[in-house]
């Protein structure tokens, strides 16, 4: 009998010890924890899922395939994402068609430096699965101009240029808590166009999920966490085309100490992946 509660203590301590390294946790936008299989099952619901995501964090996209994966085993899926312009979209179509090779869809497209480990499995996915996948950006140049001179820069773009972006003029909320602090985190340094531009990159994304978003299907589309945080940015724009449109919203954030969501990041999204700080960057 000793040897038996020697036994179980011993593997109760082994267990203790192994929650205690858990690279992640998911809580809920209260601070409960939840597990992933509850995350995925409330997920499924939904008809977008914003994915808020540390653009170098391994764990966000690791678990940005699995969930996608596992969502597509309960529904019919589009994907779309903030890392692609729209203005590459024709080659993205290309690939995912398999018209084109990888080193070709590296030299027409502006692929960010961590597209192969990151974002490669993703496309892959949907190319190996037949699913649309959206260029869902604005391209960057504009953005910069925006950030410059203000929205009346873009009144200086051809036609065909403004079909990369949402439809001009760009419906903008000074007041929104995300561009407010935005302004706040720049000590007024950036002026008041940089949170414009992040209002073209947001209003845009939104636009082109729409765009793509087919009945019946859910769209999945995978950003930085500072775009969809707080319910803001992104859902903010999707909200204000389509009110009863049924979001769902995840952030990454990371944490000395996992093991209880700190209070600053209540509320950010609907589930919140709390990572490890110590987890290995992508670069």
């Amino acid at each position: 009998m000793k040897h038996i509660i020697l036994i179980t203590t011993l593997l109760l301590s082994l267990s203790l010890y192994a929650q205690k390294k858990q690279p992640y946790i998911i809580y809920d936008a209260k601070g409960k924890k939840v597990s992933y299989e509850k995350m995925v099952k409330r997920l499924t619901e939904k008809d977008v899922l914003l994915f808020g995501e540390y653009h170098n964090n391994a764990i966000a996209h690791w678990l940005q395939l699995e969930v996608t994966k596992d969502l597509k085993e309960k529904r019919a899926l589009v994907l779309g994402a903030e890392m692609f312009e729209q203005d590459n979209q024709e080659a993205l179509d290309l690939y995912l068609a398999g018209t084109i090779k990888q080193k070709q869809l590296d030299s027409m497209a502006r692929l960010w430096k961590n597209y192969p480990t990151d974002y490669a499995p993703l496309v892959n996915f949907a190319k190996e699965n037949k699913i649309a996948f959206a260029a869902t950006n604005v391209p960057r140049r504009y953005a910069s101009m925006v950030s410059r001179g203000g929205f009346t820069v873009l009144d200086t773009i051809s036609a065909k240029e403004k079909t990369w972006m949402a439809p001009l003029p760009i419906a903008y909320d000074a007041e929104l808590p995300g561009y407010k602090k935005m302004i706040e985190m720049m000590g007024g340094h950036g002026g008041e166009n940089l949170p414009k531009a992040q209002a073209l990159k947001d209003a845009t994304m939104a636009h082109f999920i729409l765009k793509y978003l087919r009945q019946g299907s859910m769209l999945i589309h995978y950003n930085g966490a500072y775009h969809s945080d707080y319910y803001d940015g992104i859902n903010w724009y999707l909200k204000r085309q389509n009110p009863g449109l049924k979001i769902g919203t995840i952030s990454t954030v990371s944490q000395k100490n996992i093991h209880q969501l700190e209070k600053e990041h209540l509320g950010k999204a609907d589930f919140i992946i709390c990572v490890d700080e110590d987890m290995t960057n992508t670069y």
